[in-house]
C-alpha cells in the first residue's frame, strides 16, 4: 500500500466522480484546488499537529468555497522538526484529516485530504528560501505555533548568512529584510496571527521583535516601520488535536482508503479562533465569511482566560499525574475513578472561584470541556501534552494559585497536588541527549522542555539525592527557583509542606 500522493488523490477523485479535494457535490466549482498554482500569501511557522488540524483546515474550507486562494509555505521553528517537514514533502505535502467526535450530541466522522501548502522547508538548512520568501511581494501572513515557549526573548547575535534560531528573532531579521527589499513601503507590512497559548501573544511577539532589532542595532526608521506598517494580532485559539490516531484504528482506516498516511490527524468537531481586531480584516482572512467559528473582537480577555485557566488549566492539571500514573490518554484519565475525579473538582472547586467572570457561566464551560475531554472517537495522548509542561503550568495554573496566595490563603490542596505532580514528573536524570524520568510503577519516560528548565530541576533533585535533605527542603528550593517561576513560590503559606506531603502519599503508594 503506498502512501498518500498526489497522483493518488486524483486517480480517487476520478474514481468516485468527485473533486480530490473536496466532498461537496459542487467540487468541480472549486477554482483552485491546487496549493502550487496559488501564490504563496502564508508562512507558517510550526509543522505539528494542531496548525494542522486548526489553521491549515480553515485555509482548506476557505479555498473549497473559493473564498481564499494562495498557498502556505510551512517551516519548523526549531531544528528538530525537520522529520515532519520531510514527511510531508514525501506525501507531496498533502495530509489527511478526521474531525471526529460528538456535533449537537451525534457522533460524526469526516474525512478530508488537506492540500494547502505550497511548500515545505527546513529554514535552518535553506536559510536563502526563508529569506526569499519574506521579501516575496505575494507574502500578506505569517502564523505561528512555537509554544508557549517560542515566544521568548533571548539574547542572540546576528550573524550574515547564518540561520537565527529564535523564532522572534527570525521574524525581526526576515522584516528587515523586507523593509530593504520595498524601502520602507508602508503598504508592505504584513499581518501576524500568533497561535501560541500566551496572553496577549502578538504584543509579546512585536516587543520581543523589537528588541532584537535594537540589540542588533537595526534603524531607529525599520523600528518604527515594525510598529506602524505591520499588524501583530493577539489571538486565542481552541480546538483538541489529537493527532495520529492509536494503530489499529490508523490501520483500519489505512485498509479502508487505499493509502497509508504517516501524518494522519484527528481533531474534534469544535473550534474557535477569537481574534482582537476589526471584523473587516475577515475580507483578507475569510474565515467566519467561510461559515467557521472565528470571531473578531475588540477584547480576547474573557474568551483568553476561560480557555487557559480551565481547559488547557486541566491539561496540564492532568498531565503529569497521569503519566506517572500510566495513564495514556486523556478520556482514560478521566473516566479513571480517583484521576478524573479529582481532575473535575479540582476545576470546579478551586479554579473556577479564582475566575472573574459569573460562576454559572464557568460551570457551563466546563462541563462543556469534559464532554469534550470524553470524546469517544479522540484519543488524545497525555505525551503529547506534556511538552514544555513548566512554561505551560506558569500560563495556565499558576494564577490560579496566585489567586490564593494574594488574599493570604493556603493554596487549595486539589492544585498544590497538580504543582507536586509537576515537578516530581520532573525529577529526572540526563541519559545520554535525553532527560528521563521515573513513574510510580518504575517505567522511564523521556521528558521535553526548554533545556534551561531541565538542567535547572535535574540539578535540584540531583543534590536532593546526593545530600539526603527532607522533601520539605527540597520542595522549598524548587519553589523559590525564580528561574522557573519568574517568583519565588516558597513564601507562600504552607505550600512546601504540602508538596512534599502529596510526594510521601505516592511514594508509599510506590512501596505497596
Amino acid at each position: 500500500m503506498n502512501k498518500l500522493n498526489r497522483q493518488q488523490l486524483q486517480t480517487a477523485g476520478a474514481a468516485s466522480g468527485q473533486s480530490p479535494y473536496k466532498h461537496d457535490a459542487d467540487a468541480a466549482n472549486d477554482p483552485n484546488p491546487n496549493p502550487n498554482d496559488a501564490p504563496v500569501t502564508v508562512l507558517q511557522i510550526g509543522e505539528g499537529n494542531f496548525l494542522r488540524g486548526f489553521f491549515d483546515w480553515m485555509v482548506h474550507e476557505s479555498r473549497k468555497q473559493g473564498l481564499f486562494r494562495g498557498g502556505v509555505a510551512v517551516t519548523q521553528p526549531r531544528p528538530s522538526g525537520k522529520p515532519k517537514i520531510d514527511a510531508l514533502n514525501g506525501q507531496d505535502r498533502l495530509y489527511t484529516l478526521v474531525i471526529r467526535g460528538l456535533d449537537n450530541g451525534e457522533p460524526v466522522e469526516r474525512r478530508e485530504i488537506v492540500s494547502v501548502f505550497a511548500e515545505a522547508f527546513d529554514p535552518y538548512g535553506e536559510w536563502e528560501r526563508m529569506i526569499g520568501l519574506a521579501v516575496s511581494p505575494d507574502l500578506r501572513f505569517v502564523v505561528s505555533n512555537t509554544t508557549e515557549a517560542g515566544i521568548v526573548y533571548r539574547p542572540e547575535a546576528l550573524t550574515e548568512g547564518e540561520p537565527i534560531v529564535s523564532f522572534p528573532g527570525k521574524i525581526a531579521y526576515l522584516l528587515y529584510r523586507r523593509y530593504l527589499a520595498f524601502d520602507g513601503a508602508a503598504d508592505r507590512g504584513l499581518l501576524f496571527l500568533p497561535c501560541e497559548l500566551l496572553e496577549r501573544n502578538g504584543d509579546a511577539l512585536q516587543e520581543s521583535v523589537l528588541k532584537y532589532a535594537a540589540d542588533w542595532g537595526l534603524p531607529e526608521a525599520f523600528r518604527e516601520w515594525v510598529t506602524t506598517a505591520n499588524r501583530f494580532l493577539n489571538s486565542l485559539v481552541d480546538r483538541i488535536v489529537a493527532g495520529y490516531p492509536d494503530q489499529e484504528q490508523a490501520e483500519a482506516w489505512f485498509t479502508e482508503w487505499g493509502y497509508r498516511d504517516d501524518l494522519l490527524c484527528v481533531a474534534e468537531p469544535y473550534h474557535l479562533w477569537a481574534i482582537e481586531g476589526e471584523p473587516e480584516l475577515d475580507e483578507l482572512l475569510p474565515f467566519a465569511s467561510a461559515g467557521l467559528n472565528v470571531v473578531w473582537t475588540d477584547s480576547l480577555e474573557p474568551y483568553r482566560e476561560r480557555k487557559v485557566r480551565i481547559l488547557n488549566g486541566a491539561h496540564t492539571l492532568m498531565t503529569p499525574l497521569g503519566i506517572l500514573s500510566g495513564v495514556e490518554h486523556v478520556r482514560e484519565l478521566m473516566e479513571h475513578e480517583t484521576l478524573g475525579a479529582f481532575v473535575k473538582s479540582t476545576v470546579r472547586d478551586e479554579i473556577i472561584p479564582s475566575l472573574p467572570y459569573p460562576q454559572e457561566e464557568m460551570e457551563a464551560y466546563a462541563n462543556e470541556v469534559f464532554d469534550r475531554y470524553l470524546n469517544p472517537f479522540v484519543r488524545h495522548r497525555l505525551y503529547d501534552i506534556a511538552m514544555n509542561s513548566v512554561s505551560k503550568f506558569k500560563v495556565r495554573l499558576l494564577p490560579s494559585l496566585e489567586h490564593y496566595a494574594r488574599m493570604g490563603e493556603r493554596v487549595p490542596d486539589g492544585l498544590a497536588k497538580g504543582l507536586a505532580a509537576l515537578l516530581r514528573y520532573y525529577r529526572v536524570n540526563k541519559e545520554g541527549t535525553e532527560y528521563r524520568g521515573t513513574a510510580f510503577d518504575g517505567r522511564s519516560y523521556a521528558v521535553r522542555d526548554d533545556a534551561e528548565a531541565l538542567e535547572t530541576l535535574a540539578a535540584a533533585w540531583g543534590e536532593a539525592e546526593r545530600t539526603g535533605e527532607l522533601p520539605e527542603e527540597t520542595a522549598r528550593r524548587l519553589l523559590a527557583s525564580e528561574k522557573l517561576w519568574g517568583q519565588d513560590l516558597s513564601q507562600w503559606p504552607g505550600l512546601a509542606a504540602q508538596v512534599a506531603q502529596a510526594w510521601a502519599e505516592w511514594t508509599e503508594e510506590e512501596r505497596t
